[in-house]
């Protein structure tokens, strides 16, 4: 009975058609090939976000294929900040053969696989590539260059800033506020369960400066500088620059304080928002945002 009962919907769909016209009923076929799925290459994925880039192509860069190759047809995209081990695994077990990763993959800014000669842990990470046939490609000098600046646009996004802010400028003002509570607010907003802070938790700010990732000590200080800022935040700080100019800024009675969010989770955010910035351009494609997280525990 279920099985005429199917057949019998069929056949008056079909007539329904008939009767709405022989036209109606000769692009049924075509509707069903209208969009066949669409493959891409790596390469072909790569040349469509680059040429979004203002200034196109970077005849020096360091957003290159780490491993694997760039004519692989693509069965999956994952983003992430770090390639790390479990990143690449859980990219495997979403048939993903294509990371995209903000920061190396082989533990030093070019990706040497040679900085340090004998390297067990770079074989067996390439090993692991290997055996899953995934390829990684570098998204970081690009993604800076993109208007809005695809990393801060993803915080800006994620902290509910957007309002305050252009991602064309580091520095924005915020609603009147302490320190502590904004603290608590970057906890909440970007899942950091511990910060590190230099300066008092009621002092007020409502100038900010938002550094993600690592700026350097001399882009940090500098900002401060030439804002005026009263609240600094940034992904890391060698300890030696930044926090110690602040802890002196403020003995010598300047009200700027200091917000630590840890290089990753500072810049996060970017990377996820790159799963809503690419997929309307390759819709056939599943792209899943894979966090690395932290490397860190507190104790």
């Amino acid at each position: 009975m279920e099985k005429k009962s199917r057949t019998y919907k069929r056949r008056d769909f079909l007539e329904g058609i008939v009767k709405a016209g022989t036209a109606g009923l000769l692009v049924v076929p075509a509707i069903q090939n209208m969009h066949p799925a669409k493959s891409f290459t790596v390469a072909e994925i790569i040349d469509l976000i680059v040429k979004e880039v203002p200034g196109g192509k970077l005849p020096s860069t360091v957003d290159t294929i780490k491993s694997g190759s760039d004519d692989q047809v693509v069965t999956g995209v994952v983003t992430t900040m770090f390639a790390t081990v479990k990143v690449i695994e859980e990219a495997a077990a979403l048939n993903a053969n294509f990371i995209i990763a903000h920061e190396p993959t082989f533990y030093n800014h070019t990706d040497d696989t040679n900085w340090v000669e004998n390297n067990q842990v770079v074989r067996q990470k390439q090993e692991l590539l290997q055996k899953h046939r995934i390829t990684v490609w570098r998204f970081h000098d690009y993604w800076h260059r993109m208007k809005p600046d695809g990393i801060l646009h993803g915080v800006l996004l994620k902290t509910g800033w957007l309002q305050y802010a252009s991602p064309e400028n580091v520095n924005f003002q915020i609603p009147a506020t302490t320190l502590g509570k904004v603290a608590d607010h970057l906890k909440k907003t970007l899942g950091i369960p511990h910060l590190r802070v230099v300066g008092n938790l009621s002092a007020s700010c409502s100038q900010v400066t938002l550094l993600p990732g690592a700026a350097g000590g001399q882009r940090q200080v500098g900002s401060v500088e030439r804002s005026g800022t009263d609240l600094l935040i940034v992904g890391e700080s060698s300890e030696w620059e930044t926090p110690e100019y602040i802890r002196d800024a403020q003995r010598f009675g300047k009200p700027i304080s200091l917000i630590i969010l840890g290089h990753c989770l500072s810049e996060e955010p970017g990377m996820e928002w790159l799963v809503q910035w690419l997929q309307p351009k390759v819709p056939d494609l599943k792209i899943t945002h894979v966090p690395s997280g932290e490397a860190f525990i507190w104790v």
